[in-house]
């Protein structure tokens, strides 16, 4: 009777505590023997010399470059070798031989090819072996390197302390580090017997698994806004484990071809081209290592875990699932924004509770509180690394010109992320199938002109000057959003400010007389008008202080003394006016 496969690994992981005693083949015999000879002659390898001769294995260790891992007679205890076939048994002991040198001082945490093949696909495909050097030499988590570096004239001999198992695909999932979550994962109580299944070479076997390395797991945490695999549901993990098995089929990567395949759940794309695979959510998965090969199946260790479609939340579930966003869950419900949040692709900005400390809700009207909602979305999906200092538009209006122009947000990257200088995200990229929400510690208010002028440091020198005398009342004047709101601001930048002191020769912008600086600042304002870049039309203007020249087809403005000033950057748009950025300082009528 033919010993199964199945079997024979459930005896040959029987000898993982196997012990032996010390191996008494004394030192390295120089390069007189060949690998069998060295065996042959060894007093404890008796057992392994017979296998090799009755397999004809012997003669093949004469020829050829390989480094054999030797058990000895006590490794063997408990191996029905005459319950084997020849074939198995040759299999067996070829999952022992590596073709080449591989000395102990080289080898390495990781895969290396045995000569022993798998049956199971019908290509005969090399068996892996994973070999772990962090406390002496480990084989396959079951055997042990107990006297290295024998040399032979055609190899190495390694003697090992236990016969090393034909592995299948659980074997590697277990022993093998780099995948310690997935194991986790695998064997969780509430979880189906994955590891019966995935240990079977029985239907549905064999399998080609892509096994998600730890990272891969940690940034799922990250991306689900879970502190530990314990936040994921049974059946979600269920489905997710399932969407990363074929069965089958043992899919080498010479053999993965472009296209739609179905999983023991989702279907998922692959992308032989890129090595990438692409699951039912859109998310882009690499390929990071092939073809560790089992009795049962192939491995593929990929950099990302595959997600079901059911896995992912909307931006407004993730909201819902939160402990610390049950304001913003509450109020998105009051004002139906919550139905918008699920059915729309967006970037959303949510402030925890704890960050609506300060912000009465309740004093606010439904269009209101609506705005102020709509100031933390972004239309389209914009990744915390896709960020850079630069203005964007949030789905908020303003609602003086009754033509509700969206409102820009500042972002600057340079520490953090932060939000027209207010508002910090703590938590980036909790990705949904419909955006992505990052987590904020301050509710974005609705914008005005001010805001911007101080959390763009491109305006700080102007910042200085409608600050510079306690009598100057800008700030409170285009914070308001009672008449002379809203206003057009001609912004001159950092640049501008400097290149006028060196115009007018002074050393600083405390050397600008009070009257001067005045009257220069209030020809930058236009009252009672909301101008965008659209409706800009050429002519004269009037602003608090002097009348200006507008250019719209040349984008530039033209003061009382002819000195000419390029907009270089249009339509920040705040809720009591709009701002457009020059490179020259308007100078009143000298």
């Amino acid at each position: 009777m033919k010993f199964q496969l199945k079997t024979l690994t459930l005896a040959l992981l029987a000898l993982i505590f196997t012990s032996c005693d010390d191996d008494d083949s004394g030192e390295p015999i120089t390069n007189v023997q060949t690998t069998f000879e060295i065996i042959a002659s060894s007093p404890d390898h008796t057992i392994l010399e017979q296998a090799l001769i009755d397999t004809g294995l012997d003669e093949a260790l004469n020829q050829g470059t390989y480094t054999v891992f030797a058990p000895t007679d006590d490794a063997f205890s408990g191996v029905l070798l005459d319950q084997l076939s020849n074939e198995q048994l040759t299999n067996i002991l070829l999952n022992h031989v590596i073709d080449g040198l591989a000395a102990s001082n080289t080898l390495e945490n990781g895969y290396f090819t045995t000569l022993a093949t798998e049956s199971a696909s019908g290509n005969a495909n090399n068996i892996s072996m994973y070999i772990n050097t962090d406390s002496g030499v480990e084989l396959n988590g079951a055997s042990s390197v107990t006297s290295a570096d024998l040399g032979a004239s055609n190899g190495i001999v390694h003697v090992v302390d236990a016969v090393i198992p034909i592995p299948d695909v659980v074997t590697f999932a277990t022993i093998d580090p780099t995948f310690d979550t997935l194991e986790a994962a695998l064997t969780r109580s509430d979880q189906p017997d994955f590891v019966g299944t995935l240990s079977s070479s029985e239907a549905p076997a064999p399998f080609t698994v892509f096994a998600p390395t730890n990272q891969a797991f940690s940034d799922l945490l990250d991306e689900l806004g879970a502190t530990s695999l314990d936040d994921i549901d049974g059946p979600t993990l269920t489905s997710t484990l399932n969407s990363h098995v074929i069965d089958g089929l043992n899919v080498t990567s010479n053999e993965l071809e472009s296209g739609s395949v179905e999983t023991l759940g989702d279907d998922i794309m692959i992308d032989a081209e890129n090595v990438q695979l692409i699951d039912q959510n859109g998310r882009t998965i690499e390929i990071i290592v092939t073809d560790v090969q089992t009795s049962n199946g192939v491995i593929h260790a990929i950099d990302r875990v595959i997600l079901p479609d059911a896995a992912v939340e909307s931006t407004f579930e993730i909201i819902e699932a939160s402990p610390n966003h049950t304001i913003l869950e509450q109020a998105l419900i009051d004002t139906g924004l919550d139905v918008a949040v699920n059915n729309n692709e967006l970037t959303v900005f949510a402030p925890t509770d704890a960050a609506f400390g300060n912000v009465d809700v309740s004093s606010l009207t439904v269009e209101q509180l609506s705005n102020v909602l709509l100031n933390h979305t972004v239309s389209g999906t914009i990744l915390s690394g896709d960020l850079s200092n630069s203005y964007t538009n949030t789905l908020a209006v303003e609602t003086n010109t009754g033509d509700e122009n969206n409102l820009s947000l500042y972002i600057n990257v340079d520490n953090g992320v932060s939000l027209n200088g207010i508002s910090n995200v703590t938590t980036p990229d909790l990705e949904a199938y419909n955006g992505v929400v990052h987590v904020v510690d301050a509710v974005i208010t609705i914008p005005d002109v001010t805001t911007f002028a101080l959390a763009d440091p491109n305006f700080s020198i102007l910042v200085d000057a409608l600050t510079r005398e306690n009598s100057f009342t800008y700030v409170s004047t285009l914070q308001s959003t009672e008449s002379p709101a809203p206003f057009t601001v001609f912004a001159p930048t950092n640049d501008a400010f400097v290149d006028l002191l060196t115009e007018l020769e002074l050393n600083s912008l405390a050397d600008v007389p009070t009257a001067t600086l005045e009257a220069t600042l209030n020809t930058h304002v236009i009252t009672d008008a909301n101008v965008t870049s659209s409706t800009l039309s050429s002519g004269t203007v009037s602003t608090l202080g002097d009348d200006v020249s507008i250019d719209a087809d040349e984008t530039t403005v033209t003061d009382p003394n002819g000195r000419v000033s390029n907009i270089i950057a249009v339509d920040v748009q705040a809720g009591n006016g709009i701002i457009h950025a020059i490179d020259q300082v308007l100078l009143p009528q000298q």
